[in-house]
């Protein structure tokens, strides 16, 4: 072989080796799909929201500031897990999305498909338990359907920036829609007859009936409303999914979200035998 042909293929290998590391350069690199867990357990906390009037979900001590309730059992459930603490954040469902962009927390629980929420929000495929949209008025309101609930003498308390004001807007665009920022000032409007009826999640309207001595209606035709888990959407979330994904199916699967919403109720003092005949969870 001439030098001038071994020049020419050392030149060649070169130019081969160098077309590699470029390409491999612009290759994406893949993130470690463990990466959120792992930061989460290096940590050493789970950031989990609270939110004030949200009984029996959330449930804060006056005394002593602890919290509890069933969606802060299901956190210190999977916290146990994990092998870290739970650490509550005060906040609102409105400020969910901003607070999982901000990293405050973690995970959140008992959210409903929500798409602007989904453009930050990963929610996980498998619903926690099932839920539905209903209303809570006084006694002898007899208005049971969104049809008729759509119009302009109809008053609906909604909380802010929550899923059910996304529900009203759809199915009531005519009624007069109050937004508050939290649950109790909409049972305060309900109490000063301010509003006529207000939007809840049924087992969230099972708490506010009780408050007022009301009543639950479930509108026709019914919305169900499946509750679930949501983290941020973020590089290397896929096994935290995944995990939590697992961890739902062996609380459905079981009976143990069943069995923990019953016992949070049958503590706090209702018999959810009171739920619509129509409506299971």
């Amino acid at each position: 072989m001439s030098a001038f042909s071994k020049a020419l293929r050392t030149l060649s290998a070169m130019a081969i080796a160098l077309a590699i590391g470029v390409a491999a350069s612009f290759t994406p690199a893949h993130a470690d799909p463990n990466a959120t867990l792992d930061r989460i357990k290096s940590s050493g906390v789970l950031k989990v929201p609270v939110m004030v009037g949200e009984e029996p979900g959330y449930v804060k001590d006056p005394a002593t500031g602890n919290w509890s309730g069933f969606y802060m059992d299901w956190a210190n459930d999977i916290a146990g897990f994990l092998g870290v603490k739970v650490q509550p954040v005060e906040t609102t469902w409105g400020n969910l999305a901003a607070d999982f962009q901000a990293n405050k927390i973690d995970i959140a629980f008992g959210l409903n498909p929500n798409p602007k929420r989904g453009l930050v929000v990963d929610y996980l495929s498998v619903p926690l338990f099932t839920d539905a949209w209903a209303i809570v008025t006084k006694k002898g309101y007899e208005k049971k359907t969104w049809a008729e609930l759509n119009d302009p003498s109809v008053r609906i308390v909604v909380q802010k920036g929550g899923t059910m004001q996304v529900v009203a807007e759809a199915m009531t665009p005519k009624a007069q829609i109050i937004p508050v920022e939290d649950r109790p000032l909409g049972v305060m409007e309900l109490q000063a007859n301010r509003a006529d009826v207000m939007i809840l999640a049924i087992f969230d309207a099972v708490q506010v009936s009780k408050q007022i001595d009301g009543q639950i209606i479930l509108p026709k035709p019914m919305l169900i409303n499946p509750a679930t888990i949501g983290v941020k959407r973020e590089d290397g979330n896929e096994g935290y999914e995944n995990w939590l994904t697992n961890w739902i199916n062996y609380q459905r699967s079981l009976g143990l979200a069943q069995g923990k919403l019953h016992q949070t109720f049958e503590k706090a003092g209702i018999d959810l035998s009171m739920l619509p005949p129509e409506f299971s969870f």
